[in-house]
C-alpha cells in the first residue's frame, strides 16, 4: 500500500476518534471516557494494520478514504461523522463490512496497545492488572537448528508442523530411534521473550498475526503459528471425542478400532504424557456463572480436564496463557513430545515454510523449504531428503502445501470444518475477574447431542482487551465506550458447534492458502441459534442484567421478552456484516477415509496417491471432531505414527533407502 496522504492520515484519526470517542462524563477517575482511540495511537496501529491487507483490499480503503475526505469527514463533529459512516454503510455490503473492520480493529488497538511499561490507560477502568509473571532467566530446553544457504538434511522422516500432530509423531518416531528433520513455520522463542501482552502475542505466536479472517468475511480464525503449534497457545483443555463421532469414523470412514478400546490405549497414552487432570481448573467469575447456571437449569456441566504440571502451576499464569505460558505448567508439545523428539536426536528448524513435497515415480523424497532469519528477514533454501514425509501444518495450511506439491487427489482443501463459534456477553453486578485462572476449566456438555450426533459445547473463554473491544464494537462510538466500561463485570461464555457442512481452502497466485466458509446448511443455522438461546438462558439463570451479542444487535436487559430479542437475532445473517462467527478449530482438509475421490489419505494416514506421504494433524478428521480437537488430533497422530513405523519397520526397500541415508 502506497504510504497515507496527510489527509488520509486525518480521515483514518477522525474515523478512529469516532469508534473510540472522546466523552465528558461526570465520574470519570480513570480518564476512561476522555480518552480518545488516537490518544494511545490507534491511528498509528490501524495505519500499520492496513498494510498488511492484499492490494485489492488496500486500494478499496484508500478510495473509502478519499470518499470521506471529499464530504470533509475529518472536519465534522463527532455526531455529524457517525451519520456519515451509517449512511456510507448503507450502500454497499462491502463497505459495510469494511467499515465494520474499521471500527473493530481501531477498538482493538485502542484497548490494547501497551505503553513502554505494558500498560493500557483504558485497563484501569475495567480492573484488568495486566500480565503479572516474570518469565524465567534459564534458557529454552529446544535449541533450533539454524540452516545455512542451500543445506541439504537427510533424515527418515520430515515432520512439517510442530503442533499436536506434528509433535506428537515426532516425538515418537525420534524415540525410536529414526532420524527426524522437524520444519516450523513459526518461531521458537516466544515461551520466553514475549511479555505476555495480547497484541505482542498475536504477532509472535498467531497464525497471520492475531486474529484473521477468511477471505470471504463470514469467520474470524485463531490458530497457532509459533514452535509447539497450537498447544504453545491454547486453552489445554482435554476433551475426549464422543463415542457417535468414533463410531461414525470407523464405521462410515474405515478407521478400523476407533470405536474400540484400541483408541482408547491411543488416548490414554497421551492423556499420561500430558499430565492430563482436573485439579488445576480453577474457577473464575465466568465458570461459577456457568456452574450456577447449569445447575439452576438442570444441565450437564463438569470441571475440564487439562494439560496442566500441578507443581508448576499458578492461577494468574494460566489467566494469560493464549500470550505464553512462563510458568512452564503448559504442557504442551513443546514440555512434551518435542522435548522427547529433540533429546533422541531430532533435528528442529523453526521459521521455515515447507514450500513443496518432492516426488519420484509415485513415492516422496523429501521436501524443499525456504528459511527465513528473523532477525535480518533474509530467505535461504533448505531441502530435507527423506523416505518419508509427515503433513502437520494445520488444517489452514496443510491442504495448501499439497497443492503446491500438486498431490493428494481431488478432496485436497474440501471439508474445511471450523466449528463455528459464538459467544454472549453476560453483565453481572460484581466483578467477575475473568482475567484470572484457567481460560475453560469447565465444560457444559447439555447439549453435545441435537439428536443425529451433532450439537454444541458450552465453555469459557481467554480474557482479552483488544479482542473483546473488536467484538463489541457497536454501530456508534458511545456505545461502543458503554460495552468496554462494564468489561470488568462481564463474562464471556460461548459455544462450539459440531458442523454438517464445511468450507474449502485453496491457493492464490503465491500459493498461499485462502479460506472460504459460509454457514448455510439448515442444521447448523438452527444449532448456531439454538447455541445462542442456551448461552442467554445459562446467562440469565445466573444472575445476569444485561447480555451483549456482536455488534450490529441491541442490548438485552433483564425483563425484556426474551423470545423477541432472539427472534431479532434470527432475521440477521450468520458471517459478514451479520452476527459474529469465529474459529479456534479447525479440521477436515486432508481428510482420512477408504475413497479417494472424497477422502484425501487412507484410515491409515498415508496418502491415496503418493506413498510415504502422511498426514499427521487435525486435517486427518473425516468429521469435526465436536470438542476441542487437541487431545483427539493427539490420539490419532499417536495411531499414525504407529502405522507409520509398522510399514516402515516391515519394508526392505525402506530400510534400503535408509541405509543409505546420511546421518544429520
Amino acid at each position: 500500500m502506497a504510504a497515507l496522504s496527510t489527509t488520509q492520515r486525518d480521515v483514518l484519526r477522525a474515523l478512529v476518534d469516532t469508534a473510540v470517542p472522546s466523552m465528558d462524563v461526570e465520574e470519570d477517575p480513570h480518564a476512561f471516557w476522555s480518552t480518545a482511540g488516537s490518544s494511545v495511537g490507534a491511528d498509528e496501529a490501524l495505519a500499520e494494520f492496513l498494510t498488511t491487507l492484499s492490494e485489492s483490499d488496500q486500494e478499496g480503503i484508500a478510495q473509502l478514504l478519499d470518499g470521506l475526505a471529499m464530504l470533509s469527514f475529518q472536519h465534522q463533529g463527532r455526531a455529524t461523522r457517525e451519520g456519515m459512516l451509517a449512511a456510507a454503510s448503507a450502500l454497499s455490503q462491502e463497505a459495510l463490512v469494511a467499515l465494520s473492520t474499521l471500527r473493530g480493529v481501531s477498538c482493538m488497538f485502542a484497548h490494547s496497545l501497551p505503553d513502554e511499561q505494558g500498560r493500557n490507560p483504558f485497563w484501569a477502568q475495567y480492573g484488568y492488572p495486566g500480565p503479572q509473571i516474570t518469565p524465567p532467566q534459564d534458557p529454552p530446553h529446544i535449541t533450533p537448528h539454524v540452516p545455512t544457504e542451500g543445506e541439504m538434511l537427510e533424515a527418515d522422516v520430515v515432520v512439517v508442523g510442530s503442533g499436536a500432530g506434528g509433535g506428537t509423531i515426532a516425538g515418537m518416531l525420534a524415540s525410536q530411534g529414526k532420524r527426524v528433520v522437524v520444519l516450523e513455520r513459526g518461531h521458537a522463542s516466544s515461551e520466553r521473550d514475549y511479555r505476555q501482552l495480547e497484541l505482542e502475542a498475536g504477532k509472535a505466536m498467531m497464525y497471520r498475526g492475531g486474529l484473521t479472517v477468511s477471505a470471504d468475511g463470514n469467520v474470524g480464525l485463531l490458530a497457532g503459528a509459533t514452535l509447539g503449534g497450537g498447544t504453545t497457545i491454547n486453552w489445554h483443555n482435554c476433551v475426549k471425542p464422543s463415542q457417535e463421532v468414533r463410531r461414525e469414523w470407523a464405521q462410515d470412514h474405515g478407521l478400523d478400532g476407533l470405536d474400540t478400546e484400541e483408541f482408547n490405549r491411543h488416548l490414554d497414552e497421551v492423556l499420561s504424557r500430558l499430565g492430563a487432570n482436573d485439579r488445576c481448573s480453577d474457577f473464575n467469575g465466568p465458570h461459577q456463572r456457568m456452574v450456577e447456571g447449569a445447575r439452576a437449569l438442570g444441565w450437564s456441566v463438569h470441571t475440564a480436564v487439562r494439560n496442566v504440571d500441578e507443581a508448576s502451576y499458578d492461577p494468574i499464569a494460566a489467566g494469560y496463557t493464549q500470550f505464553g505460558d512462563p510458568s512452564g505448567s503448559k504442557r504442551g508439545t513443546v514440555n512434551t513430545y518435542l522435548r522427547d523428539a529433540y533429546d533422541h536426536g531430532a533435528v528442529i528448524v523453526t521459521d521455515t515454510r515447507a514450500d513443496r513435497i518432492c516426488v519420484d515415480n509415485g513415492r516422496t523424497t523429501g521436501v524443499v523449504a525456504t528459511h527465513t532469519d528473523p532477525r535480518t528477514g533474509r530467505a535461504s533454501s533448505l531441502e530435507v531428503r527423506s523416505a518419508d514425509v509427515v503433513v502437520a501444518c494445520g488444517a489452514l495450511e496443510s491442504p495448501a502445501l499439497l497443492l503446491r506439491s500438486g498431490i493428494g487427489g481431488p478432496a485436497v482443501g474440501h471439508h474445511l470444518y471450523l466449528h463455528p463459534s459464538a459467544g454472549i456477553f453476560g453483565v453481572y453486578p460484581e466483578d467477575q475477574k475473568a482475567w484470572w485462572g484457567p481460560p475453560q476449566a469447565a465444560v457444559m456438555d447439555e447439549f453435545r447431542d441435537l439428536g443425529d450426533g451433532y450439537g454444541l459445547l458450552v465453555e469459557g473463554s481467554h480474557f482479552y482487551t483488544g479482542v473483546f473491544a473488536f467484538q463489541l464494537a457497536r454501530r456508534d462510538g458511545t456505545s461502543a465506550k458503554e460495552a468496554m466500561s462494564k468489561l470488568g463485570r462481564m463474562s464471556d461464555l460461548l459455544f462450539i458447534l459440531r458442523e454438517h457442512a464445511g468450507g474449502r481452502v485453496t491457493i492464490d497466485e503465491s500459493g498461499e492458502a485462502v479460506h472460504t466458509y459460509a454457514l448455510t446448511d439448515a442444521r447448523d443455522v438452527a444449532a448456531y441459534h439454538e447455541g445462542l438461546r442456551v448461552l442467554a438462558e445459562l446467562h440469565l439463570a445466573a444472575g445476569a442484567e444485561e447480555l451483549w451479542f456482536g455488534t450490529t444487535t441491541r442490548v438485552y436487559r433483564r425483563g425484556e421478552d426474551l423470545d423477541e430479542w432472539l427472534a431479532e437475532l434470527r432475521t440477521r445473517p450468520i458471517g459478514a456484516g451479520g452476527l459474529f462467527m469465529g474459529s479456534a478449530h479447525q479440521m477436515g482438509t486432508a481428510r482420512m477415509g477408504t475413497d479417494p475421490n472424497t477422502s484425501v489419505a487412507k484410515p491409515t494416514g498415508e496418502l491415496h496417491d503418493v506413498a510415504g506421504v502422511w498426514i499427521g494433524d487435525t486435517s486427518a478428521f473425516p468429521t469435526p471432531s465436536g470438542a476441542n480437537p487437541m487431545l483427539t488430533c493427539m490420539a490419532l497422530a499417536h495411531r499414525t505414527a504407529e502405522h507409520l513405523s509398522a510399514q516402515d519397520t516391515g519394508s526392505p526397500a525402506w530400510a534400503e533407502r535408509h541405509d543409505s541415508a546420511i546421518s544429520i
